[in-house]
């Protein structure tokens, strides 16, 4: 299947979806190694695939976890340079659930590889405290605020990052 992904010589566009996993106090974010800043684990839609079907398949192939899909927390419009191209991504945000907290890979920290674009790479999956992910550098940065608010039904996101 192909992702939703366009490039152009001077854009690139982005559908992604995301997955909110909190549980025991505790939210999953992932970090490439080559970064120091966190997301919430998910990915591309690919073309014919719905929202579920791509927070599913991702989580499988990443984590090897299977998961329940809940209620939809999150729309974000996120501009941000994605190889110093500027990128326009709409993510949608889930929450999500454990089919089986057997399948959760253990400890604090635990690595998968994540393929993108033909290139391979390692991510770090964290499993942080709540009350620490304000301190953390998460992108897009205004979902830190939206985690203590995660009960207040659909919340909409615009986030311009610059260029470094």
């Amino acid at each position: 299947m192909t992702d939703i992904l366009f490039r152009t010589r001077d854009y690139v566009f982005s559908y992604r979806v995301a997955g909110i996993f909190i549980r025991n106090g505790n939210v999953l974010l992932q970090k490439p190694t080559n970064d120091t800043g966190y997301a919430f684990p998910g990915g591309h839609v690919e073309f014919g695939e719905t929202n579920e079907e791509t927070l599913i398949r991702e989580f499988k192939e990443e984590i090897g976890v299977d998961i329940r899909v809940k209620e939809l927390k999150w729309v974000a419009e996120i501009f941000f340079p994605w190889d110093h191209i500027p990128c326009h991504q709409i993510c949608l945000y889930y929450m999500i659930e454990a089919v089986d907290e057997d399948q959760i890979p253990k400890g604090e920290m635990f690595m998968a590889n994540e393929h993108i674009e033909g290139k391979n790479f390692e991510i770090e999956f964290h499993w942080i405290p709540l009350e620490q992910v304000k301190a953390l550098e998460v992108y897009p940065t205004n979902v830190r605020e939206l985690l203590e608010r995660i009960d207040e039904g659909v919340q909409h996101i615009v986030y311009k990052e610059q260029e470094k």
